[in-house]
């Protein structure tokens, strides 16, 4: 079962002077690899009494997101320098370098059986890898490069359904595209708008876009994280917003705000093994973390967070989170 979030409390709280992005936890332990603002990424040991990061290797700018694959045996990282790096997750040795975009790479997530991974980036591209070969399985194309004012757009969030089967893709503007994984086709558009900002007048200028995005565990139902309306856009003003879909009808489900004290960007977000509750994670000026359950159609217990997360991993039996962010990485236990 799923364990108590009102129960959350900081077990662990390892300081760091840089920014930590992506993070991948390797399973039924406490390591964990990030990508570092110092252009390195680090393999964690948690379970040490005074952890001590170890460098794997290097990308040309912030490593921003990780992921692991080939039954764990295989680290891939990607950068800002558009390149996606392999490396062999016990050695450390790299195995292969892709110049895999042609913008900043965003995210890269593995699908559940690690066969292949997905990347994001600003080139608004969703590309699928083979993890064995390194070759380029499929692209998915359905974002427009700018937003309707004529800006650059950017493509945030990805995630794959729990069987594999399906992915998901998120931008700047709002817009969701659910896709087929076997043959490249799009199933469905949705509309989160409501996460995104337009300054007309001030600093014509947007923020905001959807951060996040999970399948419920039987991919019924999506859930899309980011911020609410933002009147002052030189920051990021305004409470957090987890909105939520029925993919297939094409309707918007659920919306929930956190409050006036917790603003920000949800930019990571990880259903309960049992699906009984949803955790989001990010921040603003300061972290936020809000456990939502989506049947009652409330948040169950919202918090500051000690930093701004940009990752978060869920052990298998729902008790620990693990957290890289401004600064720390952190462990959170929900076992009181």
């Amino acid at each position: 079962m799923a364990f108590d979030p009102t129960k959350l409390k900081v077990v662990k709280d390892l300081g760091r002077q840089d920014i930590l992005f992506g993070l991948a936890r390797r399973p039924n332990s406490e390591r964990v690899f990030v990508g570092s603002s110092d252009f390195k990424l680090y393999d964690v040991d948690l379970a040490a009494a005074k952890p001590e990061p170890k460098p794997v290797g290097e990308h040309g700018s912030y490593v921003t997101c990780v992921a692991l694959a080939g039954e764990g045996k295989l680290l891939i990282s990607g950068s800002y320098d558009c390149k996606l790096n392999w490396w062999d997750a016990s050695t450390y040795k790299p195995v292969r370098s892709l110049e895999a975009h042609k913008k900043q790479i965003r995210s890269v997530v593995a699908s559940p059986d690690g066969k292949t991974i997905a990347s994001i980036a600003d080139d608004m591209a969703c590309r699928l890898w083979d993890v064995a070969s390194g070759k380029l399985v499929r692209e998915f194309n359905g974002h427009d490069a700018q937003t309707p004012t004529h800006f650059p757009s950017m493509l945030y969030a990805v995630c794959f359904s729990n069987d594999g089967k399906l992915l998901a893709t998120g931008d700047k503007v709002g817009r969701v595209c659910v896709w087929n994984v076997a043959d490249g086709k799009k199933l469905a558009q949705l509309d989160a708008s409501g996460m995104y900002t337009w300054d007309p007048t001030a600093r014509r200028h947007s923020i905001g876009g959807i951060r996040s995005l999970a399948f419920s565990p039987d991919g019924a139902t999506i859930a899309v994280g980011g911020t609410g309306k933002i009147g002052n856009i030189d920051h990021l003003d305004a409470p957090a917003r987890l909105e939520t879909f029925d993919w297939q009808a094409g309707k918007s489900t659920l919306v929930l705000s956190t409050d006036g004290k917790h603003k920000g960007l949800i930019e990571q977000l990880a259903f309960a093994p049992d699906g009984s509750w949803l955790v989001g994670a990010g921040g603003g000026n300061a972290g936020i973390i809000a456990f939502y359950d989506l049947k009652a159609g409330k948040i169950i217990f919202q918090d500051a967070a000690p930093m701004h997360v940009h990752g978060l991993a869920l052990s298998e039996s729902g008790d620990t989170l693990y957290a890289s962010g401004h600064n720390k990485l952190l462990v959170w236990s929900l076992k009181g």
